[in-house]
């Protein structure tokens, strides 16, 4: 067995028997429709963690993610209101900017050699800064297209109706699996995860690959920003407040080491979806608090990193009896 997927392995194995558990004291767990609203409801959570876990295979982290969702609401909401714009010229107009500030971080990163935490806190502060620039109220979107993509689904079997913005997370997992484990710029970010002497001795243009890689998170975050808006139905500056950590959370539950150059995509979804499953778990019992929802997150994200930990010192174990 190969000892970086035991995470992954792990993940899967803690989600099925929990999927097991509710499915004994709650039957209709099971069913298309719970299945159908756990995927949109946690679709917003699903495109950002995306980002995020190339990041962290890359050995970075990205602090802006949940500011630049919030931001992204909030420039969605007030273009529509005030310009009359139709909302795919907002999308483009608003990935175009999340992209480039995700592009710039990667380049201040790379270019004056800063640690990646203090240039994407500074990139939080900024975006849910930019997001009170452009207002400080809810903003609601009225708009014809919008309700278009709140009705959009398709229909399971069993009646289970998987919204638009379910399929759009279902989607951007997959572009991140084969971006990731597929391509060369996948080689290139788990080369980077494992430190930049080494990627550079394969020939990697760190500069270039650190520049995609936080581009790629930013567009990411604009994404997820979108189908949030589409989700809430309105832009508000104070959204997603602690996202980020929510989405390193996921990421970390999912599989992927926190140092970098170890991980998959897949293990991300089944992170966000063991949230997502705690979340309704405690919907369903009715007689819990949902600070249960934070706390049995921590346990998992404890007992994964000690997992993590002690994989590590399996590995320079093994590579030390080698030599």
């Amino acid at each position: 067995m190969n000892a970086r997927a035991l995470p992954l392995y792990a993940t899967i194995v803690i989600f099925l028997i929990a999927y097991a558990i509710c499915y004994a004291q709650f039957p209709a767990m099971l069913s298309t429709r719970v299945i159908a609203n756990l995927l949109t409801d946690n679709a917003y959570l699903g495109i950002v963690a995306v980002g995020m876990t190339v990041v962290i295979l890359s050995g970075g982290i990205d602090l802006s993610v949940g500011s630049v969702i919030s931001f992204s609401g909030v420039f969605i909401a007030v273009i529509l209101r005030d310009t009359g714009l139709h909302p795919v010229v907002a999308f483009a107009l608003l990935l175009a900017v999340t992209t480039g500030f995700g592009a710039a971080m990667g380049g201040l990163i790379h270019g004056l050699a800063m640690p990646p935490f203090i240039v994407t806190l500074a990139g939080m502060f900024l975006a849910r800064g930019a997001a009170y620039m452009l207002t400080i109220d809810s903003v609601p979107i009225d708009h014809f297209f919008y309700d278009l993509l709140q009705d959009a689904y398709w229909l399971m079997p069993g009646g289970g109706r998987l919204r638009l913005i379910g399929i759009v997370m279902l989607l951007s997992v997959a572009g991140g699996m084969v971006l990731a484990h597929r391509t060369r710029f996948g080689t290139a970010i788990f080369a980077l995860g494992g430190g930049e002497h080494t990627a550079r001795l394969m020939g990697v243009a760190v500069g270039r690959t650190t520049i995609l890689i936080y581009a790629f998170s930013g567009f990411m975050a604009g994404l997820s920003g979108i189908v949030f808006s589409i989700y809430t139905g309105s832009g508000y500056p104070l959204a997603t407040v602690g996202t980020e950590l929510t989405a390193i959370a996921t990421v970390v539950i999912g599989g992927t080491i926190l140092t970098g150059g170890s991980g998959y995509v897949f293990g991300t979804l089944i992170g966000v979806l063991t949230m997502g499953l705690i979340q309704t778990y405690i919907v369903f019992d009715g007689s819990l608090s949902s600070w249960w929802t934070k706390i049995v997150i921590g346990i998992l994200l404890l007992a994964f990193i000690l997992l993590q930990k002690g994989l590590l010192l399996v590995g320079r174990r093994q590579r030390g009896a080698a030599a």
